[in-house]
C-alpha cells in the first residue's frame, strides 16, 4: 500500500534533484542557501537535560526508549 504523503515527498525530491542534474553537491548547496533565507522558521530543539536521561535509565520498564548503560 502506497502512502500518498511519502509519494508526494519523493516526487518533490525528484523534481528538485532533477533541477541540479542529480549533482549532490549542488543540491546540498541549494538546501543550505534556502536554510539561510528562512533561518527564523527553523526548529531548534534543545537537548534533553541529563537528569531526564538518567530518569529514563533508572525506569527502564516504563521508558519508551531504552538507553544503554
Amino acid at each position: 500500500m502506497k502512502d500518498p504523503i511519502i509519494e508526494e515527498v519523493r516526487r518533490i525530491r525528484h523534481e528538485h534533484s532533477k533541477l541540479f542534474d542529480y549533482d549532490l553537491d549542488a543540491i546540498c548547496e541549494d538546501y543550505k542557501s534556502r536554510q539561510k533565507k528562512i533561518k527564523s522558521r527553523l526548529a531548534r530543539l534543545k537537548p534533553k537535560p541529563i537528569a531526564t536521561r538518567h530518569a529514563l535509565r533508572a525506569d527502564r520498564d516504563s521508558a519508551p526508549l531504552h538507553l544503554p548503560r
